[in-house]
């Protein structure tokens, strides 16, 4: 093939050679046709060979440009093969190659092929994304001349490379470019809004979606159009196009969600046109529309605006919330349970690592995987009005929801199905006008568990674990226990029912139970125990994991109530012998060691007799990990959620034997795999690495020695202020672990003190933007550090006193607490000038304990104060007293000062 030389100004342009133009092209046409026999895997090592020559891109360029004899199809598959070569090789091809590519794509944008039109405007978005507006300036003349030339194909081309460009990347059209007057936006926003006004369609979609894009970086070109945008939005508002009717739904959504002061002035226009649109004949546009309510009121507006369209925004939120006719889950709850599942319906499931803290950083993606759709959305908008509005809305819904409950007849079960799913969404935010109603609410729900249609059975799931917690509530008079009873053992039934969506919502709602009724279960834990190991041996893999799920939480909720030999004799052994079955590399594996991570907690002491074999297999599956890691030929596919969900069994473990755990760890090679863990670069790992270094500490620190000053050294990493704002759970964890260690290394800590100081004083002295844990973590380690060594911690006191004072007064009574209170005793008696810019946050942080247990250190404390009041004389004491609020002076004087 040719290769021309870099230089532009005096080589001939490129040309293609006739055989190489052959070959490429013959093998794109094998490489689409459906029906050749040739090997695809083949035809792409072919392709792949050729891609090497550095005028490839230029082949492709040209046939998708210019082959005008062979078929769209060919110069199309071209096109996007040039695009994927793009990404990776655009920076490294000869500048003159690149222009040749460049030139050859701007004619394109006015094919006559909407197809090569399309991708066009595809590529040219890449070679942008890569090079940047700068790096090609015909382009931007190029798009004006063709949104300008008034021909429908070169106005579409040219829109469809736009709306691409603002898309993929918006920022860079809102950018200055050396050699032009203005940001490209401030050239091109003018042309969109003309759009909006075109006869095509096509044309009014693509500007409209475009000006869309700007929303969020809102550029001042947009700020100061914005009454020009507006009523272009109006005027769009009953377009004839849904595709352009759902994009002025969602610019209004996106401007309430972002810059609710510009629709201020147009709300009663804006609410209006939402409940015209969210009855739309086209589900799309009634879904972007039905976005609107719960963006109105996460955008804190006053909802008084709203109160007045509730009474027409009800009934209409109630009519979409029944099944479509084409919903998905129609067709899957018609599957039977005894059908295997196939991988696809498998959800890719999220382990939680270990945290060590009182918020975890919530997750609220369960339903990520589930496709959103109008009656979904419904419902949610439904939920939020009801904990904006309150019992404010019971007038309008609860009528509704009667009339829907009493239709009789088959063919009225999904009006029958939304009015539970109604009674469910309102739960939360009306329950107190609903509470009183609560137990025939109850017990008209409960026959509903087993009604003929699946969907109405596994809706009553779902809505009766939305009242567990009043459900629990009333345990206490004979009438309320007869009916938890009832709900009890009906979701147990459910939980066996032979159809998978009724077994997933009933395991769902069970655990939900579980979680609010806690002790209570225990009078029943042998038929729970049994459903539920029944329910283990019926299902298929998917719903198996929300079996583990509910083993798990019953254990958390009962505790060492399940340590009793006829509860383990039916839990167990199911278990075990799956454990048994399961390879190291199985994923379904994951479900379980988080189910005995549960069960060890719970168990405690009583785990022993399981513990040995359960310890050796996490050693084996994270010693497996970390060679498959660091050598991809052992034939093991590396995934690191293994490692998490061994190291956090061992975790449970850990906490679970307490020092009983000693034995396992001495003949292991658990220390130096723990090491590896607490530096692999996955943050999640690291979490979880760090929450076992701590759990070891505390048991058996003995068998860290030989590397403390190593594990000291990663978890002090941690702490770094970069390192905190991108991995706050690892901070978290690590913090824990060093303060974990201290105590029980005492002296030995001290090399690594300093280091350690020195970060968690600026994560105190700027706790507003931080995650609450990390800073009562910070607060206790730095005062654990202080009491075992007060003489290097000391001479910086009055560098954190106040910050770290303040910290401490927002932690509860616990052992930590005491421990962080031990360092700050030492610390004063160490250097009691230190503390005296700060004495009155000292005070506070003293009289935010409900009470010191600790004789030894009430008394410490005592001396503290005392000590302080001797040494300030003059007044002094009395106006550093005066200082404080009444209730904390109060609280001081159980320490007689």
């Amino acid at each position: 093939m040719a290769a021309a030389a870099a230089t532009t100004t005096t080589t001939p342009a490129w040309q293609p050679q006739e055989q190489g133009f052959k070959e490429i092209c013959g093998l794109l046409e094998q490489q689409i046709s459906h029906s050749s026999s040739a090997d695809k895997a083949q035809i792409w090592q072919h392709l792949q060979r050729y891609s090497l020559l550095p005028d490839f891109n230029n082949y492709l360029a040209f046939i998708f440009s210019r082959a005008e004899g062979k078929s769209v199809e060919i110069r199309q598959a071209a096109g996007l093969y040039l695009k994927n070569n793009l990404r990776n090789a655009y920076k490294s091809m000869q500048p003159a190659y690149q222009q040749y590519v460049k030139s050859e794509l701007l004619p394109c944008l006015g094919a006559a092929d909407k197809h090569i039109r399309s991708t066009t405007g595809t590529i040219i978005s890449v070679v942008v994304e890569i090079g940047g507006v700068v790096g090609w300036p015909e382009l931007l003349q190029a798009l004006v001349n063709c949104l300008d030339s008034n021909d429908l194909n070169h106005m579409e081309g040219a829109m469809d490379a736009l709306s691409k460009i603002c898309e993929d990347i918006p920022q860079y059209l809102d950018s200055d470019v050396p050699g032009l007057a203005e940001r490209p936006i401030n050239i091109f926003l003018p042309r969109l809004f003309r759009f909006f006004q075109s006869p095509h369609a096509s044309l009014r979609k693509l500007s409209l979606g475009s000006v869309n894009q700007y929303i969020m970086l809102m550029p001042s070109a947009l700020y100061v159009s914005m009454d020009q945008y507006l009523q272009g939005l109006f005027v769009l508002s009953n377009d004839p196009s849904a595709e352009v009717r759902k994009l002025v739904c969602a610019a209004f959504v996106q401007l309430i969600e972002v810059r609710p002061s510009f629709l201020e002035p147009h709300l009663r226009n804006v609410i209006e046109y939402m409940l015209q649109v969210n009855k739309d004949t086209d589900e799309e546009v009634a879904l972007e529309a039905c976005e609107f309510w719960s963006a109105y009121c996460d955008a804190q507006l006053p909802p008084e605006n709203l109160r007045e369209f509730l009474p027409r925004l009800i009934p209409i939120l109630l009519s979409n919330m029944a099944y479509a006719d084409d919903d998905e889950s129609l067709i899957e709850a018609e599957e039977d349970g005894s059908q295997p599942d196939r991988d696809q319906d498998l959800k890719p499931r999220f382990h939680a690592s270990r945290f060590h803290g009182s918020d975890e950083v919530e997750d609220d993606d369960d339903d990520v995987v589930n496709t959103w759709n109008l009656r979904k959305c419904s419902a949610a908008a439904l939920d939020i009005l009801s904990n904006v509005f309150g019992d404010a809305i019971l007038p309008t819904l609860m009528p509704i929801v009667e009339a829907k409950l009493s239709a009789g007849g088959d063919d009225a079960w999904k009006d029958r199905e939304a009015a539970v799913l109604a009674l469910g969404a309102i739960g939360e935010g009306c329950i107190n006008g609903l509470y009183p109603h609560l137990l025939e609410i109850v017990a008209f729900l409960i026959p509903l568990l087993d009604d003929k249609f699946p969907l109405i059975r596994s809706i009553s799931c779902w809505t009766l674990s939305r009242f567990s917690k009043f459900i629990v509530q009333g345990i206490g008079h004979p009438k309320g226990y007869e009916q938890f009873d009832n709900v009890l053992m009906g979701l147990l039934r459910r939980i066996l029912d032979d159809n998978k969506r009724v077994q997933e919502a009933a395991c769902s709602a069970f655990a939900t139970l579980e979680e609010e009724a806690a002790e209570e279960l225990a009078p029943r834990l042998e038929i729970i125990l049994k459903h539920l190991l029944t329910a283990f041996g019926k299902y298929q893999r998917r719903n198996l994991r929300i079996v583990y799920d509910a083993i798990g939480t019953l254990a958390e909720a009962v505790g060492g109530e399940l340590n009793q030999p006829v509860y383990l004799d039916i839990l167990m052994p199911p278990l075990i012998e799956k454990w048994q079955q399961l390879s190291n590399s199985d994923k379904d594996l994951f479900p379980l060691l988080e189910c005995f991570t549960s069960i060890a907690h719970a168990l405690g002491t009583g785990f022993t007799q399981f513990a040995e074999p359960v310890f050796r297999r996490c050693i084996n599956i994270i010693q497996t990990q970390q060679f498959a890691k660091a050598d991809s030929t052992t034939g093991v596919q590396y995934d690191k959620e293994f490692i998490v969900c061994s190291l956090d069994l061992l975790s449970g473990l850990a906490e679970g034997l307490g020092s009983g755990v000693e034995s396992l760890v001495a003949q292991c090679s658990l220390r130096d795999l723990l090491l590896h863990c607490c530096v692999d670069d996955a943050s999640d790992v690291r979490q979880s690495a760090f929450a076992l270094l701590g759990d070891l500490a505390r048991v058996c620190p003995v068998h860290l020695h030989p590397r403390l000053s190593e594990f000291l050294e990663a978890a002090a990493k941690q702490l770094e202020i970069s390192k905190v704002k991108e991995a706050i759970s690892v901070a978290n964890n690590a913090c824990w672990a060093i303060g974990e260690l201290a105590v029980k290394v005492r002296q030995e800590i001290s090399p690594v003190v300093l280091t350690v100081i020195s970060c968690l004083v600026p994560i105190l002295q700027h706790a507003e933007g931080l995650n609450k844990s990390l800073i009562e973590n910070s607060a206790i380690t730095l005062g654990r550090l202080a009491w075992v060594c007060p003489e290097l911690v000391s001479p910086h006191m009055e560098h954190f006193m106040q910050s770290w004072c303040t910290a401490l007064s927002m932690i509860r009574d616990d052992v930590e607490k005491e421990d962080a209170f031990r360092g700050l005793c030492a610390m004063v008696k160490a250097n009691p000038s230190g503390a005296l810019s700060s004495l009155v946050y000292m005070c506070k942080a003293i009289a935010s304990w409900h009470e010191i247990r600790s004789e030894d250190l009430h008394n410490e404390v005592c001396q503290v104060l005392h000590g302080y009041k001797q040494m300030l004389r003059n007044g002094a004491w009395d106006q550093c007293m005066s200082a404080l609020e009444p209730p904390v002076k109060e609280k001081l004087s159980k320490y007689q000062v």
